[in-house]
């Protein structure tokens, strides 16, 4: 994988994060723990994983009541 590869699928990676917070927040869900895995981001050739992280049981409600099923 090339630098610039690299840099591309973060980026990406940045964006879906951006993306998926502004969704989250219409539907008024917050997860303040969204972000990139920092391990993924730290190998040589990154392939950056989108870490959910943790939430409350409510929060957890409000998710599943927001996607469709």
């Amino acid at each position: 994988m090339t630098a610039r590869h690299a840099a591309y699928c973060v980026e990406e990676a940045e964006e879906v994060v951006r993306e998926l917070r502004a969704a989250l927040a219409k539907a008024g869900i917050s997860l303040p723990s969204l972000g990139l895995d920092p391990v993924s981001l730290a190998r040589e050739a990154p392939c950056p994983l989108v870490e959910l992280g943790r939430c409350s049981v409510e929060t957890a409600r409000r998710i599943i009541a927001a996607v469709p099923r």
